[in-house]
């Protein structure tokens, strides 16, 4: 049985939503001619399992990931426009949010400070800040240390507890926190946007055929016009989708060049 999952915003609060979003893409999936597929969607299953299994119908991956470690092994599908404040068509940024007690209105004024990352492969996470900070690091150093949280609700946590001082949070994550679970950013405070880069894509695998990936963005393209759906796209901030060009993706390559044209190769502290 081929599985399919959301992973990227799959927080226990938006679990329904998912999942009802999943029934309607399934019955699309079957109008497309697909057999197998799959009931319900697999919520946390580690990434590296999900995204490597060769039952894998549908996921989403972060855009660093697409033009890095799984550059050939996930092919793009279709990219998401969300409504969330960062927003832009089919772009996103991060959120750089800090701490209460942190008193700098800018993150380029943070020399020294404690950051918190939600991991080495995050685009909104690590490189989008990354590039920010860059033209103002020296000799490839800027924060004191660089922590990593695995997740930007813990990168959260981590400012909220005075344990970190800054931290760039995905804009659709930071909106999401915001509404259904606004304790979450309790004792932080946003201090404005990273650059913007293409949003976090459908992904399937790389050795699915010219048709397949067809009848994929046929079944995603239906799912987002269906009016039935409007009310869960709503809850999940989705407006639209798109079908870019894997090209636009190398947008995240040339954010990573331009931080290693200043010496600023690895997010680390002194």
């Amino acid at each position: 049985m081929r599985i399919a999952s959301l992973p990227m915003y799959d927080f226990p609060e938006l679990h329904k939503a998912l999942d009802g979003l999943w029934a309607g893409f399934a019955r699309n999936l079957k109008l497309q001619g697909f057999r197998n597929v799959p009931g319900t969607l697999v919520h946390n299953l580690p990434l590296v399992e999900l995204w490597q299994d060769p039952h894998m119908l549908l996921s989403q991956c972060c855009g660093f990931d697409l033009v890095n470690g799984y550059a050939g092994k996930l092919k793009l599908l279709a990219t998401p426009e969300y409504g969330a404040p960062g927003c832009e068509g089919s772009d996103y940024a991060s959120v750089v949010v800090v701490a209460d007690h942190v008193k700098d209105s800018d993150v380029l004024d943070m020399h020294g400070a404690v950051c918190v990352v939600n991991g080495y492969e995050s685009q909104s996470g690590m490189n989008s800040l990354r590039t920010l900070i860059a033209p103002v690091s020296e000799q490839g150093h800027f924060f004191s240390r660089v922590l990593v949280s695995g997740g930007h609700a813990a990168s959260l946590e981590l400012l909220r507890e005075g344990q970190a001082d800054v931290a760039a949070i995905d804009c659709v994550t930071h909106a999401l926190l915001e509404y259904y679970r606004p304790q979450a950013l309790a004792g932080t405070r946003a201090l404005g946007l990273t650059y913007r880069a293409p949003a976090i894509p459908y992904v399937t695998q790389a050795r699915a055929d010219a048709a397949t990936v067809e009848r994929l963005r046929c079944a995603l393209l239906e799912t987002f016009a269906d009016p039935n759906l409007k009310d869960l796209r709503r809850e999940l901030f989705l407006k639209d989708i798109q079908i870019l060009p894997e090209t636009d993706y190398l947008r995240i390559s040339r954010d990573q060049q331009f931080a290693d044209r200043y010496g600023y190769f690895e997010m680390c502290g002194h």
